[in-house]
């Protein structure tokens, strides 16, 4: 196993390497994924009122 020296040394050149985003960017990717999880949060809530909505009518009628 390499020393722990090196491996943080390896580290740090690689973190060199890193393209970061900028401001703008993050910006863009976080509203993207605020408006999937607000998109994916109605969809499975309509879609447990529709299969409970569908578990009731069965119920009754049986």
């Amino acid at each position: 196993m390499k020393s722990p020296k090196k491996f943080f040394s390896n580290v740090h050149k690689e973190m060199k390497k890193v393209r970061w985003p900028k401001k703008k960017e993050m910006l863009k990717y976080s509203f993207a994924v605020l408006v999937c999880i607000i998109v994916l949060s109605i969809f499975f809530v309509l879609s447990d009122f529709a299969i409970a909505g569908i578990k009731t009518l069965v119920e009754a009628i049986v």
